[in-house]
């Protein structure tokens, strides 16, 4: 590539909105803020780690992020436009725990319900959409389980099919409230894979995550959380026991935690 077109490239990406924007963002619940003054610019084409203590408002962020909360002040940008106008760029798979498994449905509906927002005015799944799912679920390797209840399932197996129905939106910008959470180490491996997969096709991903050490490994970038941002950055820059400390507050379990990821990576 000459000069030229190699500076006309970089100025054409550098140029591009950022998938998500947030300013002066507050949030509260029952007049308690949960978040407070958020600022945030989040570049595309990577794979970030939201981390913090319990009751950070991690979770909080997310939805608010997402349009499903109201907020106290502040705004959020979807690719340089109000949220409301790219919500199909958008893909979401919640805590698991958030989930009512008893309703009773297949596997192969929790998928097609990721291609709601691109269907038109009859709303009813199209082959193309059914072949869509049917890939998305080969790709979590839970295409035998299609005819399956979902409440049949084990853990892990439940959050492979809600990685299918986020796969399924085909969306540019994904949030995830911690997809690692209570499943075993063979399903932690396969979500690692797909957002990484994710991430090399240039979309955009933030992770909800509580285990640090492995925070270390999985993430680009990582925000540290605690009612305001203490950091956002490279996970080589922010990943520090000084940081870390600011975020969890000093509680002792959790900086016995960090200390031990400190150690592994030095």
């Amino acid at each position: 590539m000459s000069t030229v077109e190699s500076s006309t490239s970089t100025k054409s990406a550098a140029s591009e909105p950022a998938p998500l924007e947030i300013h002066d963002l507050t949030v509260s619940y029952h007049n308690k803020p949960v978040l407070w003054g958020i600022d945030l610019v989040v570049p595309r084409g990577k794979l970030i780690g939201i981390i913090g203590p319990n009751g950070a408002g991690k979770s909080t962020l997310i939805k608010a992020a997402m349009g499903l909360l109201p907020l106290n002040s502040g705004w959020v940008k979807a690719f340089g436009e109000p949220l409301k106008q790219n919500l199909t760029r958008i893909g979401y798979v919640p805590q698991r725990e958030s989930v009512d498994w008893d309703f009773p449905v297949s596997v192969m509906d929790v998928v097609l319900m990721g291609r709601y927002g691109r269907l038109g005015l009859i709303k009813r799944p199209t082959k193309q959409d059914r072949d869509i799912a049917r890939e998305c679920l080969d790709k979590v390797k839970m295409l035998p389980y299609a005819n399956r209840q979902i409440s049949n399932l084990s853990g892990g197996q439940q959050q492979r099919v809600f990685l299918a129905r986020a796969l399924a939106q085909e969306s540019d910008l994904y949030f995830m409230d911690e997809p690692f959470a209570g499943v075993d180490a063979a399903t932690e491996a396969a979500i690692v894979t797909l957002l990484q997969e994710l991430k090399s096709k240039g979309k955009t991903l933030m992770v909800v995550h509580h285990d640090l050490p492995s925070a270390r490994e999985y993430f680009d970038m990582l925000l540290l959380l605690n009612m305001r941002v203490v950091a956002f950055g490279p996970t080589e820059q922010v990943f520090n026991a000084e940081l870390l400390q600011k975020t969890y507050g000093g509680r002792l379990t959790i900086l016995s935690e960090v200390a031990e990821a400190v150690r592994q990576k030095s």
